[in-house]
């Protein structure tokens, strides 16, 4: 495959050139227009084809041929992490101090929700986290709220301040929830429903693209590359745990993964160790070792009465026990600085 990145100020007269010499050299394509700037992605051709003719083309910043499947996700192509902007003064990835996302799986009332959105904040998180739709296994399982949990997620964000993440899991979903939302989460099932990844791509709104619990890396970057092909720039990564034959946790967290995709792609990655692990006691050893690892941030589940939950309270903090693991983290984060300002091998970022 070849990449075309156009430059900032090039014309539609510089990208149809382009084009019409991609198809003289018998390459079908297709055109990406992202936030800051257009790519041109070509297919490979039998027919000999000299792409470095086209660096020298008005218009052009870089040419760049490769053999990997998702290009635009690839860190071969664009080198080292980019941050994602979530909202003003909030962004996550390349060099960016690691991002915490909080709160309960599930919106179930107005005053939980509050009550859970002060008490992250005030312990450190900069994104709150809450389900309106919840996609369950048992289909007589509570559900969500849906409209209702939007609005009150819309309420908790202009209260506490902070950023909001929720799961949209159509794209009719996708298209309203949009404009309420911050981050638009798409879960471990949906992973490989191209059209509501293609909404997103359409959208704009930053993603948080869970991976699906028996998906390979490679099936991962696939499915990002479809909302990148999409025109929107702003992926998140967010490894979950994968499925696995031990039934002493609920997943099984993979976190090699972490390393393995910095060195694969330039989308940040975080980790959600909450429905990785399916276990309280675990969260906080696997948040740990999920930022020694080098992850972005973390996805963590936070109710203000976990044995009151609805959705997942075995697997939820409580307030005070998200304070003791934002502290821990606090900690570590310090210590790795201090290391990496000793170690010639810096932390991937």
């Amino acid at each position: 495959m070849m990449v075309v990145e156009m430059t900032e100020n090039s014309t539609r007269m510089d990208m149809e050139r382009i084009c019409e010499s991609i198809t003289g050299g018998g390459r079908s394509f297709k055109v990406v227009r992202g936030q800051k700037t257009s790519y041109i992605v070509a297919s490979d051709s039998k027919e000999t084809f000299d792409s470095s003719s086209l660096s020298s083309l008005p218009g052009v910043s870089m040419v760049k041929n490769t053999s990997c499947c998702y290009p635009l996700a690839s860190r071969e192509i664009f080198g080292p992490s980019r941050p994602v902007d979530i909202s003003a003064g909030v962004r996550l990835g390349c060099g960016e101090a690691p991002l915490i996302m909080a709160g309960p799986c599930a919106v179930e009332s107005r005053e939980q929700l509050l009550k859970t959105a002060r008490g992250v904040k005030k312990a450190g998180a900069r994104i709150l986290r809450g389900g309106a739709f919840k996609p369950r296994s048992h289909p007589y399982a509570f559900q969500g709220l849906g409209s209702e949990g939007i609005a009150m997620l819309k309420e908790a964000k202009k209260a506490s301040g902070l950023p909001v993440i929720t799961e949209v899991m159509s794209s009719e979903e996708a298209e309203w929830v949009a404009p309420h939302i911050d981050i638009l989460q798409v879960g471990t099932r949906n992973m490989q429903n191209y059209c509501l990844l293609r909404t997103l791509g359409r959208i704009g709104k930053p993603v948080l693209l869970k991976r699906g619990m028996a998906a390979t890396v490679e099936e991962w970057l696939q499915a990002a590359e479809y909302i990148l092909a999409g025109g929107n720039e702003r992926v998140i990564l967010c490894e979950r745990g994968i499925r696995s034959f031990d039934r002493n946790t609920r997943n099984t967290l993979d976190l090699s993964v972490i390393p393995l995709v910095k060195s694969m792609t330039h989308l940040p990655v975080v980790v959600d160790p909450s429905h990785a692990t399916g276990r309280r006691d675990l969260v906080l050893p696997m948040s740990l070792a999920a930022l020694a690892a080098g992850a972005d941030g973390l996805l963590v589940e936070v109710h203000c009465s976990p044995e009151a939950a609805l959705c997942d309270g075995p697997q939820s903090l409580d307030l005070d026990e998200f304070g003791r693991l934002m502290s821990a983290a606090g900690r570590i984060m310090q210590a790795l600085r201090e290391d990496e300002a000793q170690c010639t091998l810096p932390l991937a970022r």
